[in-house]
């Protein structure tokens, strides 16, 4: 089943409306937040969904924006924003037009990942001049999150150009998850959005990592996390990981995960969760999993986002 066809599956656990009630989760005690919902213009596409999670206090918070997967949402990273919340921080995760559980019209086309680097730009706009609480927000405290094609945007943001006429002889060569979605395209050229406010980056297991040459890589001068799974089939480390981490250099804060698959990244399923989202390898806890990867790319964003 492809990540596409699995968007459906997951759309019970993924819906934005669900937020509030999947925001009490039990946690142990720590700064309390909110949960909100916002629509942000998108230039050139439809309206952003934005789910919003804000400490109840404090000044000159920092912010990070989440970008999530293909086929998913706002709520595939709940976990992860609600630890970034409890530490202070500001969380705003948009659900990428035509790149949702609900909608994958964009998916595979040219304008796909300029589009949803544009979306974090966005947000990120909003987040500092309209939101309700933008007095509270400091601008120099910004970071980015992402996973899979959320990971991909996010290198986009901090700098990171894409050489998509790679992905055509690639593909012959070595075909990969990706090559079901781009297989019949010719790249256009784009106009790729890099946001210089943004001045850390965590990276799960991000995709079209061999579109990314040395000079694509050069004006990334950010901190960077960086996580792959070690079982990761969807998108494959030799092919994606590997080069990132490589091209970025040893100042990259790298972490495999042993017996990791693609959607280990995704937050712990509860009894609900559909089955199909929830298939890690026999003997992979998840949940402790998440538990040392809240903690570390937390620990990361409070380190590099200082005030």
């Amino acid at each position: 089943m492809t990540m596409l066809k699995t968007a459906a599956a997951v759309a019970c656990c993924l819906m934005v409306p669900a937020l509030p009630a999947l925001a009490q989760t039990p946690t142990a005690p720590a700064a309390s937040f909110t949960v909100q919902q916002a629509v942000v213009d998108g230039p050139g596409h439809a309206p952003i969904t934005v789910a919003i999670w804000a400490p109840t206090s404090g000044t000159k918070l920092p912010l990070v924006v989440m970008s999530h997967g293909t086929g998913g949402g706002p709520a595939g990273h709940i976990d992860t924003a609600q630890a970034l919340a409890r530490a202070g921080f500001v969380v705003a995760a948009p659900m990428h037009p035509g790149d949702n559980f609900q909608d994958d019209s964009s998916v595979g086309k040219p304008e796909w990942m300029a589009n949803r680097a544009r979306d974090l730009s966005n947000v990120i706009d909003y987040m500092l001049a309209r939101w309700e609480g933008h007095a509270r927000l400091s601008p120099k405290r910004i970071g980015v999150f992402g996973m899979s094609a959320g990971a991909t945007a996010a290198l986009v943001a901090i700098g990171g150009t894409p050489d998509l006429g790679r992905i055509a002889p690639h593909c012959s060569a070595q075909p990969e998850f990706v090559c079901k979605i781009m297989k019949a395209q010719e790249p256009a050229t784009q106009q790729w959005v890099h946001d210089p406010r943004i001045a850390a980056a965590v990276l799960a297991a991000p995709g079209l990592g061999f579109t990314f040459v040395p000079s694509g890589l050069a004006k990334v001068h950010v901190p960077v996390q960086l996580w792959v799974g070690g079982e990761d089939q969807t998108v494959p480390y030799a092919t994606n990981g590997a080069l990132v981490k490589n091209q970025l250099g040893r100042s990259v804060d790298f972490h495999r995960v042993d017996g990791a698959v693609h959607l280990s990244f995704l937050a712990p399923c509860g009894p609900e969760s559909p089955p199909v989202i929830c298939q890690d390898k026999p003997g992979f806890d998840r949940t402790a999993f998440h538990q040392e990867f809240n903690r570390s790319v937390t620990a990361f964003f409070v380190r590099t986002l200082t005030p």
